[in-house]
């Protein structure tokens, strides 16, 4: 085997060839280092808030909608429960039930995700008081 002492890229300027027979292409640079990157508009607290309004607002116009357009009674049977309600009452109920089995397992989630992270740092800290 022998080993190359030759650096395997050139110091100077990269030149990149022209990119079709064109010979009077405009050669590739690199982009300048100390030119900040484009930036994203920033969201203030402001708009987000207004936005969510805006969709809440929306979904309960909605929701209103739901209701008013379902108010025919309907009986449910439910672990030996039985009784009437209007079916929409019945619908939503059964949303907000469902949101909350929802909210509950990303409870569990974040907190599980949050012990990890604190065991996590600890376990670094203590590796670092022992380097």
């Amino acid at each position: 085997m022998t080993s190359d002492t030759s650096p395997s890229r050139p110091d100077g300027p990269s030149i990149t060839p022209p990119a079709g027979p064109d010979a009077t292409a405009p050669e590739r640079t690199r982009p300048d280092a100390t030119a900040p990157p484009p930036e994203a508009p920033t969201t203030s607290r402001a708009a987000a808030a207004w936005f969510a309004t805006a969709v809440a607002l929306v979904l309960l116009v909605l929701l209103i909608i739901l209701i008013l357009q379902n108010q025919h009674v309907a009986e449910v049977h439910y672990l030996g429960f039985t009784g009437s309600i209007p079916l929409a009452t019945a619908l939503l109920i059964a949303a907000v039930a469902g949101a909350a089995v929802v909210a509950i397992v990303g409870v569990v989630r974040l907190t599980q995700l949050r012990v990890e992270g604190r065991r996590a740092r600890r376990l670094e800290a203590k590796l670092a008081k022992k380097a």
